[in-house]
């Protein structure tokens, strides 16, 4: 009896066991799933069930151009200089009506190494879309194959088992992570936008050159005219200094004027070799910018005067900076990517699904390989979950959050400092012309005087010190003229800088024959790196999610002198950005043409 009661017992608990084991397996696993879609449900990082489903099956925010102040119109709009109407951006040097400087501009956009070193970038970030997108797909695919041949001891080998074996196997194995929660969508997101990223920077280092460029030709005509206004007076001087020699040998007058003359004299040959220097360094200026190496640029651009000044600039409206200059688009880019960097950390807070699979052929000989028998396969879908982190996946989508915060914190700084920048080239540019107009009024009463005073000095009326010092004068007003014609050629250039024109000059095609300066050699294409013959179409971005605590500021319209309200605003003009397209590039390295996004714009 006791034997047989410890049977029963023994028996009933086995039971009990396999029973737990069924509900472990059956409930257990069911109860962990609904534990997992509650905590998904509820989650603050990752959102809700209902967010999941509206962002396309993924998690985090869908990115939202961030709010960005900008004024309702310039400080200088009342002034009738300063127009409002859609301005020439893709060949604003034009303004200047000089062929030279429109060859330049041309050669410098196909021939600068850094412009160059700027798109082989952009090529990196294509590169690095194209292997994130392949991401989506399995992640490990490996085909192997093999033979294995395998002698067992005479002390194992048995009538049932030989002693020799043969093995030939051929198979692929294949692991994906199933992209459930849109973590590599995101990537691709991210890698879209950072892509964009490398055009806008390619085509802010192209702005930035094309200023440098007209500004270092501009130094250069302001230094050549400097120049020739000094040996100009060194001649006049000269003169003058003949005839103080003749009458003081004739006891006319004393030896001070003589000295008085070589003073004034030396004085203004030390200025030749000074505007020499400069007119040098801005030469060499050029060649650097034109990817050559520093040579004497006279035969090809000769010794010229400044440009032909613009009466009035053409500006557009503030709020063309957003959509007009590419370092501010370049900072709305990175703002995008981070956004999608938030929904990979996210995705990271749950399960990892993925799928294992492998078929092979295995056989003892190799005529039986490829026949139906020797097929084998196998499939095992799982899951991973981080689940004892610490806290460090959801600390790092709050490092996301913040990182976007920040670049959404600059990208509004830029396009403050943007506006700020425009606004101090376009009163720039009206208070040199002020400028201007007195200085050439001093410029011809200094000349006249110094004939006046040339002459009543020649018949003894006035001594050498009345025509020492207007000398003197107009030495100083005439290189004072060549100084602020250069600066107001200079702050044309600033301004159309500050509104980010030029960078559509890689859009059309390029006058080859107007060619100022010989190209300098460069390797071909397949040594330089791999041409790109397309993009793909990047896709629309919704917008949804949007920076915290970065509201615009409002911008209080002005007030009139006498307290009323001040005079509305011209209408302004508005625009659309162009596509980008593929400029000519004789060098062999292709310019990027990426379609960039429509971006919805939402206030904050």
């Amino acid at each position: 009896m006791p034997g047989k009661l410890s049977r029963q017992k023994r028996k009933q608990s086995s039971l009990q066991g396999s029973g737990v084991r069924r509900w472990m397996l059956s409930k257990g696993m069911t109860y962990c799933l609904a534990g997992a879609a509650t905590a998904f449900s509820g989650c603050a990082y990752t959102g809700g069930v209902k967010d999941y489903i509206h962002n396309g099956f993924k998690v985090g925010p869908n990115y939202a151009k961030p709010a960005a102040p900008v004024a309702s119109n310039w400080i200088d709009d009342y002034d009738d200089r300063i127009k409002d109407e859609l301005p020439n951006y893709g060949d604003w040097w034009t303004t200047f009506n000089d062929p030279i400087l429109n060859g330049l501009m041309e050669e410098v956009s196909q021939q600068n190494l850094t412009l160059k070193s700027a798109g082989l970038r952009v090529m990196q970030a294509r590169y690095v879309r194209s292997i994130t997108a392949g991401s989506i797909f399995p992640q490990q695919q490996e085909a192997f194959g093999g033979y294995q041949r395998t002698q067992y001891s005479n002390s194992i080998a048995t009538g049932l088992l030989p002693r020799n074996t043969d093995l030939f196997k051929v198979g692929f194995d294949a692991f994906w992570e199933l992209d459930a929660w849109g973590k590599f969508r995101r990537a691709i997101e991210s890698a879209d936008a950072s892509l964009d990223a490398s055009v806008e920077d390619y085509d802010a280092m192209l702005v930035s050159l094309l200023g440098e460029t007209a500004t270092a030709y501009i130094d250069l005509r302001t230094a050549q005219e400097r120049l020739r206004f000094a040996i100009e007076n060194a001649k006049i001087q000269q003169g003058s200094l003949k005839i103080a020699k003749a009458r003081n040998n004739a006891g006319a007058v004393s030896k001070l004027d003589p000295t008085q003359a070589e003073t004034v004299l030396a004085n203004t040959q030390q200025l030749i070799p000074l505007f020499e220097s400069q007119a040098r360094a801005a030469n060499n200026s050029l060649c650097v910018l034109l990817g050559i190496p520093p040579r004497d640029l006279k035969e090809e651009l000769g010794d010229g005067s400044i440009p032909e000044l613009p009466a009035d600039l053409v500006v557009g409206i503030p709020a063309n900076l957003l959509r007009r200059r590419p370092d501010v688009r370049a900072a709305e880019r990175l703002v995008a990517a981070q956004s999608a960097a938030i929904g990979i950390a996210a995705a990271d807070l749950l399960p990892h699904l993925s799928v294992t699979g492998s078929v092979s052929l295995n056989a003892n000989e190799f005529s039986n390989l490829f026949k139906s028998s020797a097929t084998a396969g196998a499939i095992a879908p799982g899951f991973n979950w981080d689940i004892l982190n610490y806290g460090r996946l959801a600390n790092n989508v709050n490092l996301q959050e913040a990182v976007f915060q920040d670049l959404a914190v600059q990208y509004q700084q830029k396009v403050l400092s943007a506006n700020s920048e425009a606004e101090t080239a376009i009163n720039n540019f009206l208070k040199s012309k002020e400028r201007l107009i007195y200085v050439e009024k001093a410029v011809d009463a200094s000349k006249q005087s110094v004939d006046l005073a040339q002459i009543q000095y020649n018949t003894g009326s006035v001594d050498y010190n009345r025509v020492f010092n207007l000398q003197t004068s107009l030495v100083s007003d005439q290189d004072n003229l060549a100084t602020v014609r250069g600066d107001v050629a200079r702050s044309v250039i600033a301004t159309y800088k500050a509104l980010g024109g030029g960078w559509e000059i890689r859009n059309g095609t390029r006058n080859v024959s107007a060619r100022v300066v010989e190209q300098v050699p460069v390797p071909p294409a397949e040594q330089v790196g791999p041409a790109v013959d397309g993009a793909e179409q990047q896709p629309e971005v919704k917008s949804q999610a949007k920076p915290k605590d970065a509201e615009a500021p409002k911008v209080v319209p002005p007030k009139a002198a006498d307290g009323g309200d001040a005079q509305q605003p011209k209408q302004p003009a508005t625009e659309t950005a162009p596509a980008l397209k593929t400029g000519d590039n004789s060098s062999g390295v292709s310019l990027p043409r990426v379609s960039l996004p429509e971006v919805i714009v939402e206030d904050l």
